[in-house]
């Protein structure tokens, strides 16, 4: 009959059925075996402390009442035997000294004798296994060979339970803060949820750790990881802090009733704000927070999603503080957020590429060269302008990404296109803020360049007239001059438009200037638009800069704009931005622009225009 037993159990425990309800069925099925035996099992904690584990047939209060008690001498039968590591027998609770303290909890519920037998695994004490007796008694023989192999039962399956957790934890932890990592963070999350009580969450962003890492190396950054990960978990409630990635953390508050998420944030950022000692140097951690309250919407996914908006509203207005969800928060910020998901998106499922733009000589209709421009493909097979997802590109970390992503893909057409025979000239790449700001630009174009075998003559860099004004701390300015010298051409573009100073164009100079669409639209005007534009083509020339018009719509415009000796120009007249292959077919025509060549004839036959002085080609 036991041996039965022990392969049920083996069996049990070999199919990873739960722990509990393994030793539950191993308690009540030895109970079965005599009439006066309560069975117990107790597993002993990291703190040396009593936990219940299985006891079918002890009351649920008794069962408690030991739970959490710490192993020691003189603690019950179990206390000692777990402290000695040896079995210990108690054939009257009443009279042995073991037992004083506890007696008033097992005689009321007929408890006379408690014989206990250590659990040992692994070289360790891992729990007890207790029979009580409801007659003041010692084991028979058949009680002992029965515990021998209980015993060794319980430490076969409690051990692999704990290797099954110890996996687990590895798993569900950081390696590098030891906090429970983002996918502890999400079951935690919805447990919390389950519970239905009010709850919070509070995210987290360290705001200077690329500033640490590049400034002291990433040792620095990892120092500054670990130190705020300390402080956030001495704060924080206990087991409710999460390191979800990077420079982000969370925190779980699971009671509103005991914890005032505020209060908590403001003792957050007080604690995070002390100095640290990172690798050597002194560093003053800053961080952001956002923060939601579970309220009438308990739902995990969306009291994550209200305090992502919070935490990137924060960071545009609030940086350096907490800001927590309120319906209606910054619509512009939710718009933006979402259109940073949407983009993401598209990232990952590599539904972003380049369409050209072509940039044709006004004098001749040649084909100079072309403008990338950003368009998202989405999953119903439209494709969307950059204009869709603009909110997007005011994130540093999309911006850049999809730098990255432009980059590879112009290298790509560009391979395709010189395997065809196709010769081209050069293509613009729009260029942010961030992507001067990041380090290395002048590089990592140089590099996607020569991995695709061309040289850095094939680029043009544009750059708005924000990004290029915005030289206080010379960053801009540095990387334009190496991008030059590297043979990247500059691009200055949307001209007119900002504030720029013209003593700009001294201090940094650049290649081409691009007046904006707007001036081109009002080259009709009496006076305005066309005075304006001539004086800026005028200055351009002194100063040996190309120019390039934007946004010629119409024929008419790109008339008057040759009448003023524009070398060049782009817009829908001549063509809308094309996919790889329409570009290839647009270059397969002889690299001219075929309509504005025939119109050019026309104008030629008719009325006298002055010409630029490179003349036709």
């Amino acid at each position: 009959m036991f041996l039965k037993l022990q392969n049920t159990i083996l069996e049990m425990i070999a199919t990873g059925q739960p722990l509990a309800e393994t030793v539950d069925l191993l308690c009540r099925e030895v109970e079965g075996m005599s009439d006066d035996v309560v069975c117990s099992v107790l597993l002993l904690d990291d703190e040396r402390r009593l936990r219940h584990l299985a006891g079918p047939s002890l009351p649920l209060d008794y069962s408690s009442a030991i739970d959490g008690i710490a192993a020691g001498m003189g603690v019950g039968s179990c206390g000692t035997a777990a402290h000695l590591g040896e079995a210990v027998l108690v054939t009257d609770i009443d009279t042995h000294p073991y037992w004083q303290p506890y007696k008033s909890l097992a005689l009321p519920i007929g408890l006379k004798a408690c014989w206990s037998t250590p659990i040992i695994g692994a070289g360790k004490v891992l729990g007890t296994f207790a029979f009580y007796y409801r007659v003041a008694r010692g084991p028979s023989r058949a009680e002992e060979e029965a515990v021998e192999a209980c015993v060794h039962l319980c430490a076969i399956a409690i051990e692999r339970d704990q290797r099954i957790a110890e996996r687990r934890k590895l798993a569900e932890t950081d390696h590098l803060t030891g906090l429970p990592n983002r996918s502890r963070f999400n079951d935690t999350i919805n447990e919390v949820a389950r519970r239905g009580q009010d709850w919070a969450l509070m995210l987290i962003d360290l705001d200077n750790l690329k500033m640490v890492n590049d400034t002291f190396g990433h040792g620095a950054g990892d120092d500054l990881i670990r130190i705020v990960a300390h402080r956030l978990k001495e704060l924080a409630p206990a087991d409710m802090t999460f390191r979800l990635g990077g420079d982000e953390f969370a925190v779980i508050v699971p009671c509103l009733e005991r914890t005032d998420p505020a209060e908590l944030a403001e003792a957050l950022i007080h604690r995070i704000k002390e100095p640290a000692d990172c690798s050597g140097h002194l560093i003053y951690p800053a961080a952001t927070l956002g923060g939601a309250k579970a309220g009438l919407e308990r739902s995990p996914q969306q009291v994550r999603q209200n305090a992502d908006y919070a935490l990137y509203h924060a960071k545009e207005r609030a940086r350096g503080r907490y800001l927590e969800y309120a319906p209606g928060l910054g619509t512009a910020i939710v718009k933006r957020f979402r259109a940073v998901q949407e983009v993401d998106r598209a990232l990952r499922d590599d539904r972003i590429d380049a369409h050209y733009q072509p940039v044709v000589e006004l004098s001749s209709g040649r084909i100079l060269g072309f403008e990338s421009l950003c368009r998202m493909h989405m999953p119903d097979g439209s494709i969307v302008a950059a204009a869709h997802f603009h909110e997007a590109m005011k994130d540093a970390h999309v911006a850049i990404e999809i730098t990255d992503r432009m980059l590879e893909r112009i290298a790509a057409a560009a391979v395709d296109w010189q395997r065809a025979g196709l010769a081209f000239s050069r293509v613009g790449l729009n260029l942010s803020a961030a992507d001067f700001h990041r380090g290395g630009l002048t590089r990592r174009i140089t590099d996607a360049l020569g991995q695709a075998g061309l040289q850095p003559t094939a680029m043009v860099a544009e750059v708005t007239e924000s990004v290029y004004i915005a030289q206080k701390d010379n960053v801009v300015a540095d990387e334009i001059h190496a991008m030059r010298e590297a043979g990247i051409q500059v691009a200055l573009d949307d001209f007119g438009t900002g504030f720029a100073s013209l003593t700009h164009l001294l201090t940094v100079p650049v290649d081409i200037i691009k007046i904006d669409k707007c001036f081109v639209r009002r080259l009709s005007d009496v006076g305005g638009g066309a005075v304006i534009t001539r004086g800026l083509l005028e200055i351009a020339r002194g100063l040996g800069i190309r120019v390039v018009a934007e946004g010629i719509e119409e024929q008419e415009q790109a008339e008057h704009l040759l009448s003023l000796d524009c070398l060049a120009g782009q817009g829908y007249f001549f063509s809308r931005p094309v996919d790889r292959h329409q570009t290839a077919a647009m270059l397969m025509s002889g690299g001219f622009h075929r309509q504005w060549s025939d119109i050019l004839l026309e104008l030629d036959s008719g009325i006298l225009l002055p010409r630029t002085g490179s003349g036709r080609a």
